[in-house]
């Protein structure tokens, strides 16, 4: 009896040990943003060992996870909601049931997860774009483009433009009941960085008529240059997305070449033709002062990486929104970035809001002081988060005033 005492302190003793993460202060509900970070870092441990032991590679395990939630296109008394496809690429189609007082709103919206990983059908984004639909009246377009490592860039970007290029055709639009000037691209994470690299595409696109209304980016990765800026040292273990994913998601998206990541963890890959677009990521002009802390700049070291081998989206700026010139970003439509205090990606939206406006572009700038990378998509369920409602409910404020 007593050496099973023993036995269940020591596992009890354990797990405790494991779930145990430090929290940042200021972040409300600690206990459960504690659980979820333990839950997605053993995901991730399951994902190496299945790796090592040659079963599956990391990525295709962190897959499976993300399949188990994925539910069905349900209709409500709100919203119909259909999977179809558009341009050929799958997506996920919510239609407002009301009656319509007129032409109504369109949200196009590429969700997150590294390039690599979930669902326009997962139970988080499935919820999130329905909240969209009905809260705006909107008709929203939620796009299952391929992912990596199967699919490399530029499939993730190809499929995004593909749907959003065609949708903006005027029969489809009137097929839809959308106004034509009220269309704008939206997206998280990976998805904000396709929504941005869309938006800056369009105005090249001779065959594209209709305009963008407004871009809406949530925590968006947007350059894969610089990987030690202040917010990816500092935030480096913080839930959800620690510097070892983020690099892990950029190399997966680039390469098949192991050597890529390696030399992204070590901040060694830039090519040595990047040197005149270090400049947009020199964080020491573009990021304000209370954000720098103690950090001094230092320029990432050209010459890590060959030219064009093993990184063919390093200096695309449809791959790295955040490189595009003053001219391609001059006269992209409004934007609305948030970024989060606790989050390795902050200053790339901080940067990139701070870009556009230097080339005349609208932008509101939502700073969360106590946020985190993910935080808008625990709307409800066992992991529910008042955090994730207030940052939809100033995103859905903002899409409300000017879509």
């Amino acid at each position: 009896m007593g050496n099973k005492l023993l036995c269940l302190g020591l596992l009890t003793a354990l797990l405790g040990y494991y779930i145990y993460s430090p929290i940042p202060e200021d972040v409300a509900q600690p206990g459960t943003v504690m659980l979820l970070s333990a839950l997605f870092r053993a995901q991730g441990h399951v994902s190496e060992v299945a790796e090592l032991l040659g079963l599956a590679s990391y990525m295709e395990t962190l897959r499976l996870f993300t399949v188990f939630t994925l539910v069905p296109p349900t209709s409500d008394e709100n919203v119909t909601v259909t999977d179809t496809e558009l341009s050929n690429v799958p997506v996920r189609l919510y239609l407002p049931r009301r009656a319509p007082g007129g032409l109504r709103r369109a949200v196009l919206f590429f969700h997150g997860g590294g390039w690599c990983l979930d669902d326009a059908g997962v139970h988080d984004y499935d919820h999130l774009t329905r909240r969209i639909s009905n809260e705006l009246d909107a008709v929203v377009v939620s796009v299952n483009y391929r992912l990596a490592p199967p699919h490399r860039f530029p499939a993730q970007f190809e499929d995004v433009y593909s749907v959003t290029k065609f949708f903006l055709q005027r029969q489809v639009l009137a097929q839809y009941g959308v106004d034509p000037a009220r269309v704008c691209v939206a997206g998280d994470s990976a998805g904000g960085n396709l929504a941005a690299a869309v938006a800056q595409q369009l105005p090249q696109d001779p065959e594209v008529k209709a305009k963008l209304k407004a871009q809406v980016l949530i925590y968006p990765a947007l350059q894969a240059l610089d990987l030690k800026l202040p917010s990816y040292l500092d935030n480096a273990e913080k839930p959800l997305l620690s510097r070892t994913l983020m690099v892990r998601f950029w190399s997966e998206y680039f390469s098949a070449e192991p050597t890529l990541r390696e030399a992204m963890a070590s901040n060694a890959h830039i090519p040595a033709e990047a040197g005149p677009l270090l400049q947009f990521v020199n964080w020491s002009r573009w990021l304000p002062a209370d954000v720098r802390g103690a950090h001094r700049y230092s320029s990432p070291a050209a010459g890590g990486t060959e030219p064009g081998r093993g990184s063919p989206g390093l200096l695309d700026p449809r791959a790295a929104p955040l490189l595009g010139s003053e001219a391609r970003l001059r006269g992209l439509p409004p934007a609305f970035v948030l970024t989060c205090q606790h989050d390795v990606l902050r200053d790339d939206g901080l940067m990139y809001a701070a870009r556009l406006r230097a080339a005349g572009v609208p932008v509101t700038h939502h700073h969360a002081t106590d946020a985190f990378h993910g935080a808008m998509t625990f709307l409800d369920g066992p992991f529910e988060l008042r955090l994730a409602h207030r940052l939809l409910s100033t995103t859905l404020g903002w899409l409300r005033d000017n879509l």
